[in-house]
């Protein structure tokens, strides 16, 4: 009886051992479960890179590009082009570009400044195969950071480009210049320039090169003491303009200026002349009619003193009656005076009708005459 029961106490004190054991195992299988599941998302993140990047990371060690895959990781968290990176890098290991600064990590930060990488490296290659044009990458990125396209900057440089003077759709459809014997001149012109890119930085635009080249054309002719002159030898316009040196501080150089037209205008002299004239009778006619007014003021003048004269005559007439009467009262003068004063004015009054009687007969016979 007592064996029995002591077997029974060892099973039940066996039976937590059991599911003790049952536990570990079901962690153990779960904690593989979790580290499996945490390698397979693992292994697919790397299988997603690994994909994503294999062909650019291909592409740059088979073109001796030397980027890496941690680098072309590196971007993609630095918000940059892959793509747009790794093909500059590999255009200009390919055309054969040596510059210590062309690096990708250069590339990256022009490309995070806001700058064009691949038309700076198309630019580089193209001064390169140019083999007359002195371009480094830190110039090229300063012309495409400055707002230039620096690949047209380029192909201006090796081919020239020609600017009308005066431009196209302009106010004027030609440069007008007076020669000195006053004739007006049209002149139309083509300017040939080239890039000057140790200049297009803070250079002077096109607008610059129009403007310098209009007024040295302006000059050349208003130089000239013949229109004539211009007109037999154009050249001399060229040659004028080209020695003052209109190209400094600007982003081309003049290559030539050539007249592609040139026509005789008015005669400006001569309408100035005219105009002169026609100003100085102006004159003229102002200065004669203030001399009439003054004539007229001063006619004015005399018959108002005549009126007054003839006034003051009045009051002297009027003034004889008294005089007269006063006479009479104090003896001066008798009655018989007095009728001899009235004879004498009578006989003179007589002889001067007489007179204008005769004046006026001579006056009708003259033209009665002729």
């Amino acid at each position: 009886m007592i064996h029995f029961l002591a077997i029974g106490n060892m099973l039940r004190l066996n039976l937590p051992l059991e599911l003790l054991a049952q536990q570990k195992l079901q962690t153990s299988t779960m904690f593989g479960l979790v580290v499996a599941a945490i390698l397979f998302g693992l292994l697919l993140i790397f299988f997603f890179v690994f994909a994503r990047y294999f062909g650019l990371w291909i592409q740059s060690q088979l073109t001796r590009a030397d980027i890496s895959f941690l680098d072309l990781l590196g971007m993609t968290f630095r918000k940059v082009n892959t793509r747009a990176i790794v093909r500059s890098k590999i255009m200009a290991t390919q055309a054969g570009l040596v510059d210590p600064e062309l690096t990708s990590g250069a590339l990256e930060a022009h490309y995070l400044a806001g700058g064009n990488v691949q038309q700076v490296i198309r630019a580089l290659i193209a001064a390169k195969k140019a083999k007359t044009i002195s371009l480094t990458f830190r110039e090229a990125t300063a012309i495409d950071l400055a707002g230039r396209d620096v690949l047209e900057a380029v192909k201006t440089s090796v081919y020239p480009k020609v600017i009308d003077c005066p431009p196209r759709g302009s106010s004027k459809p030609s440069l007008d210049a007076v020669a000195k014997d006053g004739i007006q001149l049209k002149v139309k012109a083509r300017v040939t320039v080239r890039a000057n890119l140790q200049q297009l930085i803070g250079g002077a635009t096109e607008e610059t090169i129009i403007a310098r080249v209009g007024e040295g054309i302006v000059s050349a002719i208003g130089s000239a003491a013949s229109h004539k002159a211009v007109l037999e030898n154009p050249d001399v316009i060229s040659k004028a303009v080209l020695a003052k040196r209109l190209d400094s501080q600007t982003a081309f150089e003049i290559v030539s200026i050539d007249i592609a037209d040139i026509d005789v205008g008015a005669n400006i002299g001569a309408r100035l002349q005219a105009d002169q004239a026609e100003a100085d009778t102006q004159v003229a006619r102002a200065r004669a009619e203030g001399r009439r007014a003054a004539a007229v003021a001063e006619e004015q003048e005399n018959q108002a003193k005549i009126q007054q004269s003839k006034a003051q005559v009045v009051l002297a007439q009027a003034a004889v009656p008294v005089a007269m009467a006063e006479a009479f009262r104090s003896g001066n003068l008798n009655v018989l005076d007095y009728y001899k004063l009235q004879n004498v004015n009578a006989d003179t009054e007589m002889r001067r009708s007489l007179a204008l009687s005769a004046t006026e007969a001579a006056e009708a016979r003259e033209p009665s005459s002729t």
